[in-house]
């Protein structure tokens, strides 16, 4: 750990803000980098081999999630649907917390330096809030502490089952607020956070499905600052249900009636027409996308080629969190493209390959959904880094652009030797620090869970 005093490192390839230079030293101060010299003399400085780039943004989380890996493999969505509320039903914060610091420590080992954790647990099983009303966000905001990955925590709002507005089932208990008790939440969840400076707050909808479009536009009003996610279109079914009930499709239903801005995180939203599309990239709305858990649902692929083109922003999320690598993720959103339109690569640009394209994507639209400096190798910025082990094979002969050609299509987390966050040393030679207390926690959380499911 670096701390508050400051310590010089030179990396023996760097991908810093004016591109990919040699023998870049770095002074770290503060969790920040201080000072950032190509061709720097190394006089006092730890020498680190590899390849050194900007951390990566994981902008949508979904950790109690991780808790069904591989329970819903064998029968169909109903089935699944059942299973899952009764994994849910069984939670408890300490398992939340056991469980969102596994998926921490694997977001880290894999790449990811921040997480935005959509956090949609806050009632006990019968639905009435805990005697701390914020305690399962503070469980998840522990774990991000203990694991060092900075957190952009977003409790999210549900007060309906459906539209309509439908009633809630009871499977639903454990997310459901009125506004009043939401704010007493925010509140509670404000003073939780305050005692940990790397943590920021912003807020989340679940989906038009269980918030008005008033309820939106009031919070949205009353939070002066930080990011706003909603899910949104995510399926046919979604769109059909909206259309029944308000006459038009989910996003154009809240681009018509919400002040949607940069600010805004539109997750899972798979189902746009061509005009929607181009006023959600018009907006500066960033297009959340979990490449991995949406093709695990079977559900269509975003079409991502004009919305870049129309200039619009797009970021990566994990979700649930059956896979926590940033490369595996944009492998997957890749490939989705090139299967969608029968060619490759998709995702590139003129002065860019399709590793180095994607690596831009997710590092920019991923930090602005997260209210997260954009930051990278350069003065200033958090000392957040990631460094890939060019011993490696896959990287034999490889270098610029081509490394992270390698690493998103080949050698993905196995790849990823050190991990720094805010100037700290989490991950050494691909184990995270605190691998084996935080294995043995989640372990004992899942084996209890067996037992109560």
């Amino acid at each position: 750990m670096f701390g508050t005093s400051s310590r010089k490192l030179l990396f023996e390839t760097a991908l810093t803000a004016d591109g990919w230079q040699r023998e870049v030293l770095v002074t770290v101060a503060d969790g920040h980098f201080a000072t950032v010299e190509p061709g720097g003399a190394a006089d006092g400085a730890e020498r680190i081999g590899g390849v050194a780039l900007p951390g990566l943004p994981n902008l949508h989380s979904c950790v109690i999630e991780r808790a069904l890996a591989g329970l819903l493999e064998r029968d169909g969505e109903a089935a699944a649907a059942e299973l899952a509320a009764r994994v849910v039903a069984a939670l408890n914060p300490d398992d939340v917390e056991a469980i969102a610091a596994q998926a921490y420590a694997e977001m880290l080992e894999a790449g990811f330096t921040a997480a935005g954790e959509f956090q949609t647990l806050h009632l006990d099983p019968n639905g009435r809030p805990y005697a701390d009303v914020a305690e399962i966000n503070a469980q998840v905001v522990a774990a991000a502490e203990q694991t060092g990955i900075a957190l952009t925590l977003l409790p999210v709002l549900q007060v309906h089952g459906g539209f309509g507005p439908c009633p809630a089932t009871p499977r639903q208990r454990r997310f459901l607020h009125d506004l009043d008790g939401f704010a007493e939440l925010m509140r509670a969840t404000r003073l939780t956070v305050a005692f940990y400076p790397g943590t920021r707050l912003g807020l989340a909808f679940h989906s038009l499905r269980t918030v008005t479009i008033g309820d939106i536009r009031r919070l949205a009003r009353e939070a002066a600052a930080g990011p706003i996610h909603i899910q949104l279109a995510a399926s046919d079914r979604e769109v059909a249900e909206c259309l029944a009930v308000t006459g038009a499709r989910p996003a154009s239903y809240l681009l018509d009636w919400v002040a949607v801005d940069e600010r805004w995180c539109l997750i899972h939203p798979l189902q746009l027409s061509a005009e929607e599309r181009l006023r959600l990239a018009k907006a500066g709305a960033v297009a959340g996308l979990c490449p991995v858990a949406e093709a695990h649902r079977g559900e269509a692929a975003f079409d991502a080629v004009p919305f870049l083109n129309e200039g619009g922003r797009i970021g990566v999320g994990t979700g649930s969190n059956l896979c926590t690598s940033p490369a595996g993720l944009l492998r997957t959103l890749e490939y989705s493209q090139r299967q969608r339109n029968r060619a490759r690569p998709q995702l590139v640009r003129p002065d860019a390959s399709a590793g180095r394209a994607l690596f831009d994507l997710a590092r920019l639209g991923g930090n602005q959904a997260l209210a997260q400096p954009v930051g990278g190798i350069t003065a200033g910025a958090p000392a957040d880094v990631v460094v890939l082990d060019t011993g490696h094979p896959a990287f034999a002969g490889r270098s610029g652009d081509r490394v992270l050609d390698v690493w998103v299509f080949v050698a993905g987390a196995a790849a990823v030797r050190d991990v720094w966050v805010g100037g700290r040393q989490l991950v050494r030679e691909g184990r995270h620090r605190d691998r084996d207390r935080i294995r043995t926690r989640f372990r004992a959380a899942m084996e209890r869970l067996s037992g109560r499911v």
